[in-house]
């Protein structure tokens, strides 16, 4: 329960009681806001809800305020009542107001804020499943960061979330991948367009030292089945890597270090070899939604009015006269395109019976739209059960400037090159942290900018250290009490919650109330900046706090502990209550940093220079 939801409670009541005394009408609707106002001088909480029920009232908002204001000061959790404007009344609230929001968090533990298990959407999302014909690069990352964020944020709003990686194994850029590695292996020139890099020189090495068969088998065909299977060996080593290469640790081993796991890896090519592919083709000819072209190719096409305007057709197929359709198989009746195969992979999803699919792509896949929606329907499956995500693109900033990206210029960065040179800066896991920070901190239609200086900085203007520095200094508080004093964060009691007053805690406890809220609109809303805010906001506020109570520390200072007698004026019982609200708001950051995936270090050994007091002090270094 929020400290909204207590004055909620609060001016439902007042409203029962106006409503018996005859004052205002009965059953009167109860649709009205509660929010923080947005001067402080004007309360610490307000209400809408004389503007609501005026109408229904048949009486002026202005004077339901005042009713209601006057009914809401008599309640002990309310300190002063006003009715102000048209018909708002703002609240400043007791100190007892907040403290059962604290008991919640404490009796709840890692649990709070979260929904039961099992009690929402099974719910498949799909993210990343770049082509396994080159590594990971840091666009893709983003895609994995988001993609793993939104799965923690349904699984911690009650859905059943599976994580799933469509690998494309099948078609001509798996085949020219495959083409690539063999020159490689024989000495070869590339083909054209073909695949160039350290790379497809290590995945041909490791052909030639342990699939030598495989090799020379394409070499006496030079096509057929022996290059469809040489590029299945080829995709196996992009996506488990080659064993002790620096150039191609794999697809997996990537995802794995920026701590991403998949419940499923699932292969295009399966869809092809089960004959999935023709059975959901067949589907859509049974409705009329296919049409067979004079040279033989088939093309898939809504009837007019109906489905989504798809702009990319006329551009992408107007050279084949697909008349507005898309090519599902080419003129030689049977090769089949890539839309054949998503149309057969997301049958195949609605299929397994998931409430919900999800897929995550860049923004350069904004077309990718129109064509599943029209697809689903076409399948009649329900097109309301399919989420696609759009994250817009990343950029890499080195030495205050972008830095220009791509195939030509022939600088695609790799993830593996970022983590690496972050990590050997701030240490193991560093790297994966700070790309969860700067990627998932901007909303998925925002772009993103790397700044890899910064991200290798070791002080808190970092941000992303910034942000595991408010967690590690709540760590070092409770460690010291413990080691210095022999005190530990005591359950709830609400004579020591009696104790917290200072208006800086009665409002990280308001904050800790919004905790559950913010995870459930990050959830419905796929948006995990709202969670990097919540923990931004977390931890200014209690830097604020620290910063205005130097004269009344949370632990008794070292040079007062140094004098005799000291313990004769120490408030053991403000400290105990202190350490029960900074537990809480440990247990609160722990969990958010946990949804987005950052580690949540009790130390920071490798922080230069904390713009913190020594180690005796009230609120004292990570470190």
């Amino acid at each position: 329960m929020s400290v909204e939801d207590v004055f909620r409670g609060v001016v439902d009541g007042a409203l029962r009681a106006l409503e018996a005394e005859g004052r205002l009408p009965a059953g009167l609707p109860r649709a009205f806001a509660v929010e923080r106002p947005k001067r402080a001088e004007h309360g610490d909480l307000a209400t809408n809800a004389p503007l609501t029920l005026a109408k229904a009232a048949r009486l002026p908002p202005r004077e339901i305020a005042s009713m209601l204001a006057e009914r809401v000061a008599a309640d002990a959790r309310v300190t002063s009542a006003e009715a102000a404007g048209a018909g708002f009344v703002n609240v400043r609230l007791a100190p007892a107001a907040y403290h059962p929001v604290l008991d919640e968090v404490l009796r709840a533990g890692r649990g709070y804020g979260r929904a039961p298990a099992a009690t929402g959407e099974r719910v498949l999302i799909e993210f990343v499943s770049a082509n396994p014909t080159g590594p990971l690069l840091i666009s893709h990352a983003r895609g994995a960061l988001v993609g793993d964020a939104i799965a923690r944020l349904l699984e911690a709003t009650g859905h059943l979330v599976a994580r799933e990686y469509y690998i494309n194994d099948f078609g001509n850029q798996v085949q020219l991948f495959a083409l690539s590695v063999a020159a490689a292996a024989f000495g070869e020139p590339l083909p054209e367009g073909g695949y160039p890099g350290a790379y497809v020189d290590a995945v041909a090495g490791y052909l030639k030292e342990r699939e030598p068969a495989a090799l020379e088998a394409y070499r006496a065909s030079r096509g057929g089945d022996e290059l469809a299977a040489l590029a299945r060996l080829c995709v196996t080593r992009m996506l488990d890597g080659v064993p002790g290469s620096a150039d191609l640790p794999g697809i997996k081993a990537t995802l794995r270090s920026l701590g991403v796991h998949y419940d499923a890896w699932f292969s295009e090519e399966s869809l092809h070899r089960w004959g999935r592919v023709g059975a959901a083709l067949a589907r859509l000819e049974a409705g009329g939604y296919l049409r067979e072209l004079p040279d033989g190719a088939l093309v898939f096409q809504m009837p007019e009015g109906e489905g989504l305007a798809d702009g990319a057709w006329k551009r992408a197929e107007a050279s084949k006269d697909a008349g507005g359709g898309r090519v599902v198989r080419k003129s030689d009746r049977r090769t089949y395109t890539y839309f054949a195969s998503d149309i057969a992979y997301h049958a195949d999803k609605i299929d397994r019976g998931y409430g919900r699919v999800m897929t995550v792509l860049g923004a350069d896949h904004h077309g990718y739209q129109a064509r599943l929606v029209n697809m689903l329907a076409a399948l009649g499956l329900p097109k309301e059960r399919l989420d696609i995500l759009f994250f817009q693109l990343v950029s890499l900033v080195r030495d205050g400037q972008v830095v220009r990206m791509g195939k030509r210029l022939g600088n695609l960065i790799t993830v593996d090159e970022v983590l690496e040179e972050i990590d050997e800066a701030l240490g193991p896991g560093a790297g994966a942290d700070a790309l969860r920070y700067f990627y998932l901190s901007r909303r998925l239609e925002n772009p993103v900018e790397l700044d890899v200086d910064l991200a290798k900085r070791a002080s808190i203007e970092n941000p992303a250290i910034y942000l595991q520095y408010g967690h590690a200094r709540l760590c070092s508080l409770l460690r010291v009490a413990k080691a210095e004093l022999g005190l530990s964060p005591p359950p709830y009691d609400p004579r020591l919650a009696a104790r917290l007053t200072h208006p800086l805690e009665l409002s990280i406890v308001q904050r800790l109330g919004e905790y559950p809220k913010t995870v459930r609109l990050a959830a419905d809303e796929r948006a995990p900046s709202r969670v990097v805010s919540y923990l931004d906001d977390l931890a200014r506020e209690f830097n604020a706090y620290y910063t205005q109570t130097k004269d009344d520390p949370i632990l008794p200072k070292k040079s007062v502990r140094a004098q005799p007698n000291w313990e004769a004026t120490w408030d053991r019982e403000k400290t105990l209550a202190r350490l029960g609200w900074v537990d809480g708001i440990r247990t609160v950051y722990a969990s958010g940093l946990a949804l987005l995936g950052i580690r949540a270090p009790e130390r920071l050994e490798r922080l230069e220079g904390p713009a913190e007091a020594g180690e005796g002090a009230e609120a004292p270094p990570a470190t």
